[in-house]
């Protein structure tokens, strides 16, 4: 947990002349006493492509640090401009505004700034040489980058730890890479058993529908399927009949419909489905009884 937390900033003299000082009005809270000073900085950015044209435009030290919510203006002087590409005075760059406690960093609010003419003429033809007097620069304050980081402050306690905490119980937990892979070895076999019986149960039909193909025409099956079809209504209607005949007159039923649909006949196979739920309609009503 932080003992200072930055709780806004906002940019007093915005937008401005380029050669104009930066002025910031900084609001942070300090949540316990600290032993030694903050030190603020303010960074300018001269070039997008090396860290040595980076300028530290100015450097504050505030202390000692009262409890509570704090408020001063910190004030920076604008970048010389000898330590700045021509190529890269015009156009957007970035400061950082940074804090450090002992020498730790720990937080850095940066902003991007363009740079341009006060004019669209110059804007749309600028000169060959940079005209100082007509750039202004615009500090985007509507869009800051916050970061923070965690340090030590003047307790043991308040450091950062450099590794996770032991977890002793986690290594009694059984590894869960073993565990799945067992699961995923017993699933492969009850597939592959399930692929074999389906195998077989696929021969089996073949077998039985090279039998009806060697028979009677389709015309013919047509008259049995009719006929099977009567006969199980009037088994259903007379309730005097035993239980095992009319599980045995079902199951007749049920093989011979299943053939008669190997001959890919369509009427068959709807009748079929009929037979069907009105087999699994008295069976259902035997159960109860």
């Amino acid at each position: 947990m932080s003992v200072v937390s930055l709780l806004g900033v906002k940019v007093l003299n915005n937008p401005a002349s380029f050669d104009a000082k930066y002025q910031f009005e900084i609001t942070f809270e300090c949540l316990e006493p600290l032993q030694k000073d903050l030190e603020w900085k303010l960074t300018y950015v001269g070039s997008a492509t090396s860290s040595e044209h980076d300028q530290e435009l100015d450097s504050l030290l505030v202390g000692p640090i009262p409890v509570g919510v704090n408020k001063f203006i910190f004030e920076a002087d604008s970048p010389d401009l000898k330590r700045i590409p021509t190529s890269e005075i015009l156009g957007v760059t970035v400061i950082l505004l940074s804090c450090s406690y002992d020498d730790r960093e720990f937080v850095r609010v940066g902003y991007y700034v363009n740079n341009e003419y006060d004019n669209d003429e110059m804007n749309n033809d600028p000169p060959a040489k940079t005209v100082m007097e007509k750039v202004r620069r615009n500090v985007l304050a509507e869009k800051p980058r916050v970061t923070r980081f965690a340090i030590k402050w003047d307790t043991e306690d308040s450091a950062p730890a450099e590794f996770p905490p032991d977890q002793p119980e986690a290594d009694a937990v059984e590894d869960d890479g073993t565990a799945y892979g067992a699961e995923e070895e017993e699933l492969e076999a009850t597939e592959a058993e399930a692929v074999e019986g389906i195998k077989e149960g696929g021969e089996d039909e073949e077998m039985a529908g090279a039998e009806d193909t060697s028979g009677a025409p389709a015309t013919n099956a047509k008259d049995e399927v009719s006929d099977a079809g009567s006969e199980d209504l009037e088994a259903e209607s007379s309730g005097s009949e035993d239980e095992d005949i009319e599980e045995e007159e079902a199951e007749g039923d049920g093989d011979e419909d299943m053939e008669m649909g190997e001959d890919g006949d369509g009427a068959a196979q709807t009748e079929t489905g009929k037979e069907e739920n009105m087999h699994g309609q008295h069976a259902g009503e035997v159960m109860v009884h």
